[in-house]
């Protein structure tokens, strides 16, 4: 079934939802990203029979930021298994910041979920290889593979801007590391978590990725599986539940899919065996996530009744 009828109708939404815009803020504390325009909107709906709906500039390309967190944690629960991975980092949501480390001085000192940034740094952590590069190339490969496109690599001017200003994450990694959730060198870690939340690619391939994840882990195009089933799952589960950092709750009653957000301004969504869809729209709110992207979901969800629920 084709989500948007015509083209005409997507761009009418994407101008509506950039009136929202001027309530937003790019996300400036990492110099790199302060560059964005807070106008920008792009959209991408990705269909399994191959079709692509866009509005915008759908070339320009966004690093994943959060969004890479639900992949790390695909790659590592295949690589790893559910026993392992959750051992180290829990399954509930919360209502503190992404950023926060409040809650890992209750004990045990284990990150609530995947989703923010201490349970994130745990997973990456997990990635297997014997050196940064290895472990980057390894989670590059595999985000290849659900994108179908061999190009996707990382921005090194996002990865060095974050990497020089991420005091906060090294304070959470010492802290797991202390409590023994990590036990690799702080800087390396964070050298491959700041490369993988640099990961690049379009809003096209966004969709792409939330339309796998939509087909329960399989390839839309030959029904591969890139992932098992219950891996996709387990993925679509933290993508509502905690996918749009401590507003998940509200985004769930009022667009009701699985979607993961970051603080470039990226959008993942995937509405199970119906499309994928990304979108870049740099303007945040006061949680992180992007003003005009999710007012943009909202006007999707309720015209074409997306919610799962």
């Amino acid at each position: 079934m084709m989500l948007v009828y015509n083209q005409e109708e997507l761009v009418r939404f994407v101008e509506e939802a950039k009136q929202y815009a001027r309530s937003g803020k790019v996300a400036d504390y990492i110099p790199a990203l302060g560059k964005a325009d807070p106008n920008e909107l792009s959209i991408a709906i990705y269909t399994p029979d191959g079709r692509v709906v866009d509005a915008g500039d759908v070339t320009v390309k966004v690093t994943l930021q959060s969004i890479s967190k639900i992949i790390a944690l695909a790659l590592v629960l295949i690589d790893r298994g559910e026993d392992e991975v959750f051992h180290k980092v829990g399954m509930e949501p919360t209502d503190y910041p992404f950023h926060s480390i409040a809650k890992l001085e209750e004990k045990p000192a284990k990150p609530l979920n995947p989703m923010i940034n201490a349970g994130a740094l745990v997973v990456t952590s997990m990635i297997q290889g014997g050196s940064v590069s290895e472990r980057l190339e390894r989670l590059l490969a595999f985000v290849r593979r659900l994108a179908g496109n061999e190009r996707i690599s990382y921005s090194d001017e996002v990865a060095r801007s974050e990497f020089e200003t991420a005091f906060l994450n090294r304070s959470l990694c010492y802290f797991l590391k202390q409590h023994g959730m990590i036990d690799e060198d702080v800087e390396e870690l964070m050298e491959l978590y700041t490369k993988q939340c640099a990961i690049e690619m379009t809003c096209i391939d966004l969709a792409r990725i939330g339309l796998v994840l939509a087909l329960d882990g399989r390839d839309p195009h030959s029904s591969e599986p890139l992932m098992p089933l219950d891996v996709a799952r387990i993925c679509k589960t933290f993508m509502v539940t905690c996918g749009m950092y401590n507003s998940s709750g509200e985004f769930a009653i009022k667009v009701g899919i699985p979607a993961k957000s970051g603080v470039s301004g990226g959008i993942l969504a995937a509405v199970p065996g119906r499309c994928g869809i990304g979108i870049f729209g740099p303007a945040l709110d006061d949680k992180g996530n992007s003003l005009t992207g999710v007012k943009l979901l909202e006007r999707l969800s309720k015209t074409y009744s997306l919610s799962i629920f």
